[in-house]
C-alpha cells in the first residue's frame, strides 16, 4: 500500500473528507509535511484526491500565512487566538494563484501504465515544470529554453531541505546526495542517463553548481577546488561535444567527476574519469554536424599572433570543418566560447607553454585534413600540394621529406622462420593514403585529449586526506542512426552497463533482499538485461567483443579479410534471443531498441592502432610535447596481443560499474520530447517509448510496493537512538539489549505507525520517505535543544562571571582607585610641609584628587569647546582642569579678579576665557600660554586662601599669572609632577609678582574673622579668615558599616538564600552505565573514574568506648567521701549492640486504579510499589518489577514496615544498699556533650546533579530548583511539608481523589531516564547533592546504661533515673 491509499483508508475509517484529510495527514504520516488535495482533472489520476502541492507543517501548525503586499508580515495566528480558534482563515487570493499540473510524485498515479505517465509529464513539461519525482528518482522532460530555475535564488531556497519541502528538481539530487554522504559517511554517486539531447550535461553541470555553493569553506585552497571543478565543464565541453543532428552540445565522451571532501563536507579535491572519445568525428561528420566545438573556436577567435604562428584561416578554410556544411549553429558563440575555455585554462592551472603546445596540435590536426593525394597512372598516390606537407612539418617540428613520405608509402619487412628477413617501400593508393592520414589526426587528438584530462586531475588533486566523495557520471546517452558502427556498439554497451546498474539496485537487488530479510512482499516482473550486457561483453560463450577479437587476430593484415571473418564468427551467436545476423550486418536487441549494426570497418576500428611508419615519425619529432602524448609504443618483438578498442571500452565500463556499486546512487533519467530541439513540440509516441525502455512503470510499481529506507540495526540504531529515552541520556548510549529490540524501542518510542515499518533479519525497513524525514527532523531538534541548553548555561555562566566581575571592580574602585588619588594627594601635604592653613574641607577622607573637573579629555561639550580653544590634540593628557580666578590688570585701575577656565597638560598651563561675539553668543577663546618651562617657582601665602603666583622665568607684558584656585594645592602638586619637583615651592606672608616686564608688585595677606567664606581680594590685599593648623592631616577615612556579604543570586544562578541558604536532599536517581554503540569496537574499555573509597573506622569495643566517655563525668572516690555522698551503685552492664542495619525501601500500596500517560506509570488496584522520589509537588517515581514511572501520591497508601525483633538485653547486677537521704538538694552535674570526630565524606557520584545554571532543568526533567515554590522546611525532605492539595483528604471514600496537579516533573519519560556515567571524566565537584547519611544510633551515654537506640525491656538512661531520684529527695 503506497502513501496515497494508506491515507485514503485512514480517511474512510475517520469519515473525514478531503479538508479534513489535509488536516490528518501529518498526524498519520508522522512527518513535516502535508499534501494539500482538490479533485482530480484527469482519467489516469485518483477519482477521489489529488496532490497538487507540498506544504510545510511547521507554517499550518504555527498558523502563519504567506504576506501580502499590503498587509505585510502579519500571521494569521494573531488573528486566529483572538478569535478562538485555531484555524487560519483562508485567503481568497489563493483562487489566483497558480495551481500545480499534474502530480510532482508519479507514485502517486492512481493508472499505473505508461500513457498516464506520459500524459502527467506532458501536463507539467507544457506548464513549465520539467522535474517529476519516481520516489527518489527525478525525470527531467529537456525543454529545449531557458526557464530561469537555476539562479542563486532558487538554490538556495533548496538548501537544508528534503526533498518534499520543496519541488522537484536537481538541485535537491543535488542536497539529498550532499546531506546523505555527510550524514552517513557514506560514499554517494549520481547517475544521469538517457539519450543524447535529452538534457544528461546540464543536470551534471547543475549538480556541480549545486555542490560548489553548499560546501562551504572559507579557504583559498578550497575555493581554489571549487573553482576548477567548475571550470572543467566549458574546457571538456570545447574538447569533448559536439553538434550533433539530435543536440547542439552532445557529449562525444564519457565523464566521471569524483568530489573527494573532508569531514567537515569541504571540497579537497577531484578527479575526471575518461571514457571513449568519439575520434572518428575528428575527420569525418555527416551533413548538418560539426566536428568538436574546440576547432571552430580555435579557428574563429585564436590571437593575430596565433593565426600568423599557426597559419590560421577561418573555418571554411579546412576540410575537417567545413566538409559537413555547417559551420554556424544557432545559440553557439563560437567566440565567446574560446574566451570560456582559455579563461578555464587559465583557472585550473595551465601555462601558456602548455596552452600554445594544445594550439599547435590543434593546427596539426588542422592542417593534417586538408593533405589531398591525387592518383598516379600506376594507382599509387602522390600529395596535391607539397606546401601543406611542408607546413604539417613545421608544426610537427620534424622533416617535410619524411611527411610526403609516410603520407604515401608504408615500410613492409617480411620474416623468415623468425629471422629478420627483406624490407620494402610499399606505395599506397589514395584510399589507403587518407586512410593513414586521417588515423594520425585521430590519434593525436585522442591522445591530446587523455593529456588535458590528465592534467586536470594533477590540478585537482587532495589538497589533503579526505573522507568521503561524490561522483557524477555525464556519459553519452543511446544512440540509434542509419549507419551504426563500432562507436555506436561501444556507447550502446556502456548505456546497457548502467541500466543493469539501475535494475541491480532498484528492482532486481531489492527483492532479492526482501526475501532474504523475511519481508513481506509482493514481486514485480520486469525485463532484466544481463543477457543483452552477456551477449556483448561474455568471453565463454563469446560474444561480440570475444569475436571481433578473435577476427582482429587471424585476419590483422586485411582489413576486409578480418570483417568477413568476424561476420563467420556471429554466426555462432544465432542461438541468442536478443542477436539476428543479417549477412554484412547484424541486429541487437537492446532494452531500447532494437539497432542494426553494419560490419564494414568495425575490426579495424578494434585495433586502435598505428602502424610503424607513423609511429616512426613521432618518435623522430623534436617537439617533445607531440612525443609525450605517444609514450606507450608497442613492442614489435612481443607475442602478447596489445589490448584492442573493445578491451579498453569494457575494462572501463567494469571499473565504472565497480565504482558505482561502491556509492549510494541517485538517479536522475533523462528524457528527450522531440528530435527538432522545439520548446514547443512534444512527441507523444517517442516519448512513450522512452518510458518503455527506461523502465518509468515497473520503477513506479516497484516504488509503491517496496521500502524507500533501510539500513542494518546497528546502523539504525547508531544514527538514532538519541530519539529514545529508553536507549540514550545526555547524548550517551545506554541500552542494555541487542541492536535489533533497541531499533525496535526507538521506532516505537518516536509514535511512528506500525505499518510504516518493518523488522527484517538483519535490517530495519521504513516505508515512507516521510518517515525517514520526520526521524531526521527529531534528531536534528534534539541537538537544537542540547545546542540551546549549552548556550543558557553558558550565557548564564557569563552573567555569573560578569556579576562577580562586577563586584571585584567595585571593590577595585573603591580601594585601588582611591589609594591612588590618596597617594597624589598625600604628596601635596608632604608638599606644604605644614606650612600653609589649610581649608576643613580638603581634609576630607573622601577628598580625593581627581584631576580634570571639567572632562577637558572626555566628550563633554565643555569641555570639547575648551579642548578646540586651547588646540589640545586627542591623544594629549589632561591632568588639572578647574574653574579660577584671574588677577587682571587694568590700566589706570587696580587690578581685579576675573573668571577663567586652568587647563593644565603635559606642556604648559592654558587659561581660557569666555567672550561674548558680535552675535550675542559667547565664544571661548585661549586668552595665555604659559609652557612650564618657562615656569620658575609658584608662590602662595601661608594662610587658608586660594591665591597662587606662577613666577616666570622670562617676564613679559602680560606678567606672571596670579591665579585664585579652590583646588590650590592639588593644581600646585600636578605641576611639581610634571616639572619632576624642578620649581620652588615660596610659602609666605606675602606673594611677590612681575605685574608687567619691569615692575614688581606685592600680594599682602592679613586675617580677618569677619569673613565668612572663602577670602577677598582688594587692591593688592587679601584678607582670609584662620583655616586649619599647617600640622593638620587629612582625616582617617570613615568605617564601612558591617553587614553580611550579599550573596550571588542575581540571573537565578543560585537559589533564593544564596550558598549559604538551606538545602533540601533527595535520593539520588540510579545511574545505568553507558555502553559502546553496535557499530564500535570493544576491545579497548574506556577507562572510568572510581571515586575513592573512604577508609573505614576502627572498631573500638563497647566497654571501652563507654569507659573512655564516662570517665571525666565520675569524681574522684576522696573528694565524694569528703563530700559526704555515698558511691553510686555499679553501672549494669552495656546493651548488646547490634548491627546497624540499612534502612528499609518503603513500599506502597495502590489505593486506586490510575491509567498513565508518556512517562508516568500505569496502576492497576492493590499494585505494590517502591518509592524511589519524592518531589515536592505531589508526584512520586516509584518502582514496580522493572518498570519505573511518575504517579500521584495521593494514590498510594504506605505498607507499615514489619516490626523488628527486640534484641536481647543483659541481664542487670543485683542493686546495691539505698542511699541515706541528705537535707540538701543533691546536685547532679549536667551531662558533657560526647565530641563528634570530623569525618571525611567521599563524593557520591551517583547522587543527584544540583542546577546551577538557568536552562538546565530541575531533577527528572522537572522545572529548575529556582522556579520551585519554596515548600519544603529548613529540615529538607519530610512529605508532610507538601502542598495541602496533593494530600487526599479521605482514604476511604469510593471515588479515588484527582491526581495532584501539573506541573509535574517534565517530561515523564525523561524523569525516569538514569544518569550514565561518563567514561574517562571524573565527577564534577560541587556539582551533585550532598547525601543525607542514614540516622545511626548514638554513641553509648557517659553512664553506660546504652544511648537513644533500642532499649531492652526495664531498660532506663541511668541520667534519666538519677534525675528523678534527686527530685523525689526534693
Amino acid at each position: 500500500m503506497g502513501p496515497m491509499e494508506y491515507i485514503k483508508s485512514k480517511a474512510l475509517r475517520l469519515g473525514l473528507d478531503s479538508g479534513g484529510l489535509a488536516m490528518a495527514a501529518p498526524r498519520m504520516l508522522g512527518t513535516r509535511s502535508v499534501a494539500r488535495w482538490i479533485e482530480p482533472k484527469s482519467s489516469h489520476e485518483s477519482p477521489e484526491l489529488e496532490p497538487i502541492a507540498i506544504v510545510d507543517l511547521t507554517r499550518i501548525t504555527q498558523g502563519a500565512m504567506a504576506p501580502s503586499k499590503k498587509a505585510g508580515k502579519k500571521t494569521a495566528g494573531t488573528s486566529a487566538t483572538k478569535a478562538g480558534k485555531g484555524v487560519a482563515k483562508a485567503d481568497w487570493k489563493e483562487g489566483f494563484k497558480k495551481k500545480q499540473a499534474g502530480v510532482s510524485d508519479m507514485t502517486l498515479l492512481t493508472t499505473i501504465s505508461n500513457e498516464s505517465i506520459n500524459e502527467n509529464l506532458q501536463k507539467r513539461w507544457q506548464s513549465g515544470e520539467i522535474y517529476t519525482y519516481i520516489g527518489g528518482v527525478l525525470i527531467s522532460v529537456n525543454p529545449f529554453k531557458d526557464l530561469g530555475i537555476y539562479t542563486d535564488a532558487i538554490l538556495n531556497a533548496y538548501k537544508g531541505k528534503n526533498r518534499l519541502e520543496v519541488p522537484p528538481h536537481v538541485f535537491s539530487i543535488a542536497e539529498s546526495a550532499y546531506y546523505n554522504m555527510q550524514a552517513y559517511k557514506q560514499n554517494q554517486c549520481v547517475i544521469i542517463s538517457g539519450e543524447s539531447g535529452a538534457g544528461k550535461t546540464e543536470a551534471a553541470k547543475r549538480i556541480m553548481q549545486y555542490i560548489a555553493a553548499v560546501s562551504g569553506g572559507r579557504d583559498s585552497s578550497i575555493q581554489q577546488i571549487k573553482e576548477m571543478v567548475l571550470a572543467t565543464n566549458p574546457l571538456l565541453e570545447s574538447f569533448g561535444c559536439a553538434k550533433t543532428l539530435r543536440n547542439n552540445n552532445s557529449s562525444r565522451h564519457g565523464k566521471y567527476l569524483e568530489i573527494m571532501f573532508n569531514s567537515h563536507g569541504e571540497p579537497m579535491g577531484a578527479q575526471i574519469t575518461n571514457y571513449l572519445l568519439e575520434k572518428s568525428r575528428v575527420v569525418g561528420q555527416i551533413e548538418n554536424e560539426r566536428d568538436f566545438h574546440i576547432f571552430y573556436q580555435f579557428t574563429k577567435g585564436a590571437s593575430d599572433a596565433q593565426r600568423e604562428t599557426f597559419g590560421l584561416q577561418g573555418p571554411e578554410a579546412y576540410a575537417i570543418t567545413s566538409r559537413s556544411n555547417c559551420l554556424e549553429v544557432p545559440g553557439i558563440d563560437d567566440v565567446k566560447d574560446w574566451h570560456d575555455t582559455i579563461k578555464a585554462m587559465q583557472v585550473i592551472g595551465l601555462t601558456a607553454d602548455e596552452q600554445n603546445n594544445i594550439f599547435r596540435m590543434l593546427a596539426v590536426i588542422l592542417w593534417l585534413g586538408n593533405v589531398q593525394f591525387t592518383e598516379l597512372d600506376d594507382g599509387n598516390s602522390k600529395v596535391d600540394d607539397t606546401s601543406v606537407t611542408e607546413f604539417v612539418a613545421y608544426l610537427m617540428e620534424t622533416d617535410a621529406a619524411l611527411v610526403e613520405k609516410v603520407m604515401t608509402s608504408r615500410v613492409v619487412e617480411t620474416q623468415r622462420g623468425g629471422r629478420r628477413g627483406s624490407v620494402y617501400d610499399v606505395p599506397l593508393n589514395p584510399a589507403q593514403a587518407n586512410s593513414g592520414r586521417d588515423a594520425l589526426a585521430q590519434a593525436i587528438y585522442n591522445n591530446l585529449f587523455e593529456w588535458i584530462v590528465s592534467r586536470v586531475n594533477i590540478s585537482m588533486k587532495p589538497r589533503g586526506a579526505y573522507e568521503q566523495l561524490i561522483g557524477v557520471l555525464d556519459i553519452y546517452g543511446f544512440e540509434i542512426f542509419q549507419n551504426n558502427s563500432f562507436e555506436q556498439l561501444c556507447i550502446n554497451y556502456v548505456n546497457e552497463k548502467l541500466q543493469q546498474i539501475f535494475i541491480e539496485l532498484t528492482l532486481k537487488t531489492e527483492q532479492e533482499e526482501y526475501v532474504r530479510e523475511q519481508i513481506k512482499w509482493t514481486p514485480i516482473k520486469y525485463f532484466n538485461n544481463k543477457i543483452v550486457c552477456d551477449l556483448i561483453e561474455e568471453k565463454r560463450p563469446p560474444g561480440i567483443f570475444a569475436a571481433l577479437n578473435d577476427a582482429c587476430a587471424t585476419a590483422h593484415a586485411d582489413p576486409s579479410a578480418a570483417d568477413n571473418s568476424f561476420v563467420q564468427r556471429l554466426s555462432a551467436l544465432s542461438s541468442n534471443p536478443h542477436f539476428d545476423s543479417r549477412g554484412s550486418q547484424f541486429l541487437v536487441k537492446h532494452y531500447a531498441g532494437d539497432v542494426m549494426y553494419n560490419v564494414a570497418g568495425m575490426t579495424d576500428k578494434n585495433k586502435d592502432s598505428l602502424v610503424k611508419d607513423l609511429l616512426d615519425l613521432v618518435a623522430g619529432t623534436s617537439n617533445r610535447f607531440l612525443k609525450g602524448l605517444f609514450p606507450d609504443r608497442p613492442d614489435p618483438n612481443s607475442k602478447k596481443r596489445p589490448p584492442t578498442a573493445g578491451d579498453k571500452i569494457k575494462a572501463s565500463a567494469g571499473a565504472l560499474v565497480e565504482n558505482l556499486m561502491k556509492a549510494a546512487p541517485s538517479y536522475i533519467r533523462t528524457i528527450k520530447p522531440n528530435e527538432n530541439r522545439s520548446s514547443t513540440e512534444y512527441d507523444n509516441k517517442a516519448i512513450v517509448h522512452q518510458i518503455q525502455y527506461l523502465g518509468l512503470q515497473e520503477n513506479i510499481r516497484v516504488r509503491r510496493a517496496g521500502f524507500a529506507y533501510r539500513n542494518t540495526f546497528e546502523k539504525m540504531v547508531e544514527r538514532f537512538y538519541l530519539l529514545s529515552p529508553s536507549t540514550s541520556y545526555a547524548g550517551e548510549y545506554t541500552w542494555q539489549g541487542d541492536p535489533k529490540s533497541g531499533c525496535e524501542q526507538i521506532l516505537r518510542d518516536t509514535g511512528i505507525a506500525k505499518d510504516e515499518w518493518q523488522m527484517g533479519v538483519t535490517k530495519a525497513f521504513i516505508k515512507n520517505p516521510e518517515t525517514l524525514f520526520a526521524l531526521e527532523t527529531m534528531r536534528d531538534r534534539y541537538w537544537h535543544n542540547m545546542a540551546g541548553r549549552i548556550q543558557r548555561a553558558w550565557r548564564n555562566y557569563w552573567r555569573y562571571k560578569n556579576e562577580c566581575a562586577s563586584r571585584i571592580q567595585r571593590f577595585w574602585k573603591n580601594n585601588k582607585e582611591g589609594l591612588v588619588y590618596a597617594e597624589v594627594r598625600e604628596y601635596g601635604h608632604k608638599m606644604l610641609a605644614g606650612r600653609k592653613e589649610r581649608r576643613r574641607f580638603s581634609l576630607l577622607s573622601y577628598r580625593r584628587f581627581m584631576g580634570d573637573y571639567l572632562d577637558v579629555g572626555g566628550q563633554s561639550p565643555l569641555g570639547e569647546q575648551i579642548r578646540n580653544a586651547c588646540g589640545i590634540a586627542r591623544g594629549e593628557s589632561i591632568h588639572f582642569s578647574m574653574r579660577i580666578q584671574l588677577l587682571v590688570s587694568k590700566l589706570l585701575r587696580s587690578s581685579k579678579p576675573s573668571p577663567r577656565f586652568l587647563v593644565l597638560t603635559d606642556k604648559g598651563v592654558h587659561i581660557v576665557i569666555t567672550t561674548a561675539a558680535k552675535d550675542g553668543s559667547s565664544q571661548i577663546m585661549c586668552e595665555r600660554k604659559v609652557p612650564l618651562v618657562t615656569i620658575k617657582s609658584v608662590a602662595t601665602s601661608s594662610m587658608r586662601d586660594d591665591w597662587v603666583a606662577l613666577n616666570l622665568s622670562t617676564v613679559t607684558e602680560e606678567g606672571d599669572p596670579v591665579l585664585s584656585c579652590y583646588f590650590k594645592t592639588e593644581f600646585v602638586a600636578s605641576l611639581m609632577q610634571l616639572t619632576r619637583g624642578q620649581l620652588s615651592l615660596t610659602v609666605g606672608p606675602t606673594v611677590e609678582y612681575a605685574k608687567k616686564k619691569d615692575k614688581k608688585q606685592l600680594i599682602t595677606f592679613r586675617k580677618d574673622e569677619t569673613i565668612l567664606h572663602d577670602d577677598v581680594y582688594k587692591s593688592h590685599v587679601v584678607s582670609v579668615p584662620s583655616g586649619e593648623p599647617p600640622s593638620s592631616v587629612s582625616r582617617p577615612a570613615a568605617k564601612r558599616k558591617a553587614r553580611e556579604a550579599r550573596p550571588i543570586t542575581k540571573g537565578k544562578l543560585l537559589r533564593a538564600g544564596g550558598p549559604s541558604g538551606p538545602r533540601t536532599t533527595t535520593a539520588a536517581k540510579p545511574k545505568p552505565k553507558p555502553v559502546p554503540l553496535p557499530t564500535q569496537s570493544t576491545t579497548a574499555p574506556a577507562m572510568k573514574y572510581q571515586a575513592p573509597t573512604p577508609a573505614a573506622p576502627t572498631p573500638v569495643s563497647a566497654p571501652i568506648a563507654a569507659a573512655a566517655v564516662s570517665a571525666p563525668k565520675l569524681a574522684p572516690v576522696a573528694k565524694r567521701q569528703s563530700m559526704g555522698i555515698p558511691p553510686p551503685p555499679p553501672p549494669p552492664p552495656p546493651p548488646v549492640l547490634t548491627p546497624v542495619e540499612e534502612p528499609e525501601i518503603p513500599t506502597y500500596k495502590s489505593l486506586y486504579a490510575f491509567e498513565g500517560q508518556e512517562g508516568e506509570m500505569s496502576l492497576a488496584l492493590g499494585d505494590i510499589v517502591e518509592l524511589r522520589e519524592k518531589d515536592e509537588n505531589g508526584w512520586w517515581m516509584v518502582v514496580k518489577g522493572d518498570e519505573q514511572g511518575w504517579v500521584p501520591s495521593n494514590y498510594l497508601e504506605l505498607i507499615p514496615p514489619k516490626p523488628k525483633p527486640a534484641p536481647v538485653a543483659a541481664r542487670r547486677a543485683p542493686p546495691g544498699p539505698p542511699l541515706a537521704p541528705t537535707p540538701a538538694a543533691t546536685v547532679i552535674a549536667p551531662k558533657p556533650k560526647v565530641p563528634i570526630a570530623a569525618q571525611s565524606i567521599a563524593a557520591d557520584s551517583s547522587a543527584k546533579p544540583i542546577a546551577v545554571f538557568p536552562g538546565m532543568g530541575g531533577a527528572n526533567g522537572g522545572p529548575a530548583p529556582w522556579k520551585r515554590a519554596q515548600q519544603m522546611s529548613t529540615e529538607g525532605d519530610s512529605p508532610d511539608n507538601s502542598a495541602p492539595s496533593s494530600r487526599p483528604s479521605s482514604t476511604s471514600g469510593t471515588k479515588p481523589p484527582a491526581p495532584a496537579p501539573k506541573p509535574k516533573p517534565k517530561p515523564p519519560g525523561i524523569a525516569s531516564k538514569p544518569v550514565p556515567n561518563i567514561p574517562g571524566r571524573p565527577p564534577i565537584p560541587g556539582a551533585t547533592k550532598p547525601i543525607v547519611a542514614p540516622a545511626r544510633p548514638p554513641a553509648p551515654s557517659a553512664g553506660g546504661g546504652g544511648g537513644s537506640g533500642p532499649k531492652g525491656p526495664g531498660q532506663m538512661d541511668l541520667a534519666a533515673a538519677l534525675a528523678k531520684r534527686a527530685q523525689r529527695l526534693e
